[in-house]
């Protein structure tokens, strides 16, 4: 039995395999154009009906609760204003 191991080519493009992904990609594109119209539909439903909102991103609150403590600390002005 050999242990031997040959030394890799690399990558080497394969114009054939290349080729038939991108006619299977058309080929679906175009099987599933007539259902566009329905897909649109039942998205826009559930961005509607279903969805919540985005959560707010933790920067947001990070610079909300800071400015909020940071007035929180300042002492009163003496002249009350």
């Amino acid at each position: 039995m050999s242990t031997k191991v040959s030394e890799s080519t690399g990558y080497v493009p394969n114009l054939q395999m290349s080729a038939f992904g991108y006619v299977m990609a058309v080929a679906i594109a175009l099987l599933l154009l007539p259902a566009l119209p329905v897909i649109a539909v039942v998205w826009l439903l559930w961005r509607a009906f279903v969805a919540e909102d985005p959560p707010e991103s933790s920067y947001e609150r990070w610079r909300t609760e800071t400015a909020n403590r940071e007035r929180d600390r300042k002492p009163n002005s003496p002249n009350g204003a």
